[in-house]
């Protein structure tokens, strides 16, 4: 009964070594994900000072500012004041921006001159109809 015990100790002791690295693979792999997403979050929003951002880092620190370059690992981001501060993609917890994509500015535009059209309608059939 002992040796019994003893072997299934043993064993699920090795199971649960061998599982460890498996876990921080896994960890790894969905850091190494998320990097991949920001950095083409980054990527389609492009460089320039009219490119507002967020970022905010694992570490609790944040940086506004817009996007002066992006490099294959890592991003500058310039405040208020101009100091530059380069980003790892890695290091990057959560990333957002200020900046419509062009369909949206089309559709915008296509709703505020429907309502144009539609007060311009209800104002000369008050007035005329």
């Amino acid at each position: 009964m002992i040796k019994t015990l003893i072997s299934f100790l043993m064993i699920a002791s090795i199971l649960l070594t061998l599982e460890m690295p498996l876990l921080a693979q896994s960890s790894t792999a969905k850091q190494d994900k998320k990097a991949a997403k920001i950095k083409a979050k980054v990527t389609k929003l492009g460089t320039g000072e009219k490119v507002k951002i967020r970022v905010k880092l694992y570490s609790g620190t944040a940086h506004q500012g817009y996007l002066s370059q992006t490099t294959d690992d890592s991003f500058v981001v310039v405040d208020k004041v101009g100091n530059p501060n380069t980003i790892k993609f890695t290091d990057v917890d959560s990333i957002g921006g200020n900046n419509l994509s062009t369909g949206a500015k089309i559709w915008i535009g296509v709703g505020i001159g429907a309502g144009a059209a539609v007060l311009f309608l209800w104002i000369f059939f008050e007035n005329y109809g």
